[in-house]
């Protein structure tokens, strides 16, 4: 009787112990039966990623980074709220050929992949339409039109911006800028006029006209809504969204690490803002305005006048910017580029034909699809115009 008292304790602990080891391993495959079960007999709305986890209203259900490594799930981005969530946080690639020609390391940031109208101008509409929203003056689904004068980019952001957040876009863009802008515009649902070019002081110039237009329509009782000016050449937000977003992120994809930054400007909120964040955490590096031919920044950097020789009465062959290239350059001062223009180290003048061959170079050596704009951003200096290129320089591609 004492042995079998002594075997019974003896054998359930040997039992326990066995029991224990197999639910060990047949607890994980039944834990995710179970999770997938509930997945199947619960009606949920997916919203968006939080950190790691994945949350479901509905369901009540929580996937974090282990949960998705046990059920052989990728770790991906997080589910962005509307096309206006894919805005940001563009790639930042090495161009392989140009490196390897210059001995130094020069990237790219593919600002083509923002999920709006794919250029920077994506970030700078957003930023308009979110801070004009706090303030009050739009309301989504109200009739609110949205009204900007642009050579393309601002308005092809805008147009498809509008139409994710419940808005109209009117654009008032110069006649002479390429048809297929203004094609694609109408399109995205935009209203497009396109006017005549003219002189900033003309009231008919295409900013100033979208500028009427949007006080009429507020002023009118028989249109629904009210007008906005959108005003990318003065308004804050165009910088800042730069300095909040574009510079921040080149800062961390080179890990703290940048010799130099390269862009054209046009309004000039893109270098800006990127100066303004990059000189506040390093102050030695080098911030380079690339200015296309027929453009006033370049001599505004180098001696402080808005002039171009090109601009010379008698010698035009353009009213705005006698060059091929469209989206940057300009030959008035602006709110936001002045906001950086104290920040630029260094500028240089890129010709319409140095333009054209980086462009074609960048597509057959690179497969790199790109714009005038973005070519410019990326030739080298001419030999009168001495700068290192032994840097890191980082192209904005427009």
């Amino acid at each position: 009787m004492a042995s079998y008292s002594r075997v019974v304790p003896t054998l359930a602990f040997i039992a326990g112990i066995t029991l224990t080891l197999g639910f060990k391993d047949f607890y994980p495959d039944l834990e995710r039966r179970f999770r997938r079960g509930r997945r199947h007999a619960t009606a949920v709305n997916i919203e968006p990623h939080v950190g790691d986890k994945l949350c479901i209203t509905g369901g009540a259900i929580q996937v974090d980074a282990r949960d998705r490594e046990a059920e052989g799930l990728l770790t991906l981005p997080a589910i962005c709220e509307g096309i206006e969530g894919c805005i940001g946080n563009t790639p930042l690639f090495r161009i392989k050929s140009l490196s390897e020609e210059t001995g130094c390391e020069i990237l790219a940031k593919a600002e083509f992949l923002n999920g709006g109208g794919g250029s920077p101008k994506d970030r700078v509409a957003l930023s308009i339409i979110k801070q004009a929203e706090e303030q009050g003056l739009l309301v989504p689904n109200s009739g609110d039109m949205i009204y900007e004068g642009t050579v393309g980019s601002t308005g092809i952001s805008l147009a498809t911006i509008c139409r994710a957040k419940g808005y109209q876009a009117y654009i008032c863009m110069p006649s002479d800028q390429a048809i297929e802008k203004s094609e694609l515009l109408l399109k995205l649902g935009a209203i497009v006029e396109r006017v005549p070019p003219a002189s900033i002081i003309d009231p008919m110039h295409f900013v100033n006209r979208a500028r009427n237009l949007a006080a009429e329509h507020t002023k009118d009782p028989q249109k629904p809504g009210r007008g906005f000016f959108a005003d990318q050449f003065e308004t804050e937000s165009n910088w800042k969204a730069h300095f909040d977003g574009t510079g921040p992120e080149i800062f961390s994809q080179c890990g703290g690490r940048v010799d130099a930054f390269v862009a054209g400007a046009g309004t000039g909120g893109t270098i800006a803002g990127v100066a303004c964040f990059l000189k506040s955490r390093l102050p030695s590096v080098r911030i380079v305005l690339a200015d296309p031919q027929g453009s006033g920044l370049y001599n505004r950097i180098k001696y402080g006048v808005m002039f171009d020789p090109k601009e010379k009465e008698g010698t035009r062959r353009r009213h705005q910017v006698d060059s091929i290239v469209e989206g940057i350059g300009i030959n008035r001062v602006t709110q936001n580029f002045e906001k950086g223009r104290e920040l630029i180290d260094e500028a240089f003048k890129v010709r319409d034909d140095q333009a054209l061959g980086m462009a074609r170079w960048l597509v057959e050596k690179d497969g790199v699809f790109a714009g005038s704009s973005s070519a410019v951003n990326s030739n080298k200096p001419q030999a009168s115009q001495p700068y290192s290129w032994r840097s890191n320089l980082d192209q904005d591609i427009e």
